[in-house]
């Protein structure tokens, strides 16, 4: 289990860097939030596996329970990547407006092949 969960953060990770290192914003955004969902299954996979234990202590059982601090983490990550996602997607959307473009430098291309006529 913890061989398919580590494959999974660094595939998770690897396509979030990839995204990343694209020109356009969308696939930027995209990026970002794999690498948002690769950190919480980091964040959720630090407070062990364990399965069918409570997540509190119990005065009868004190030797088998569950950590539910990762578990809250993980909750308020959701949220705020949820947040900035859509804070994200806002910005974007406002440079595609005002410059026609979603290109991250700015530059259409056009500048190259103008050059290149003269």
């Amino acid at each position: 289990m913890e061989v398919l969960v580590a494959t999974a953060i660094g595939v998770l990770t690897a396509g979030g860097v990839y995204l990343l290192l694209r020109l356009r914003t969308f696939p930027v955004i995209l990026g970002l939030a794999l690498l948002s969902y690769a950190v919480n299954v980091f964040l959720f996979a630090s407070g062990r596996f364990a399965i069918d234990m409570p997540p509190i202590l119990s005065k009868y059982d004190t030797t088998s329970y569950t950590d539910p601090l990762p578990q809250a983490l993980v909750l308020t990550a959701i949220v705020i990547s949820f947040g900035m996602t859509a804070v994200l997607v806002m910005v974007a959307l406002g440079a595609f407006l005002v410059a026609d473009s979603d290109r991250i430098d700015g530059d259409d291309g056009d500048a190259d092949d103008e050059g290149a006529a003269r």
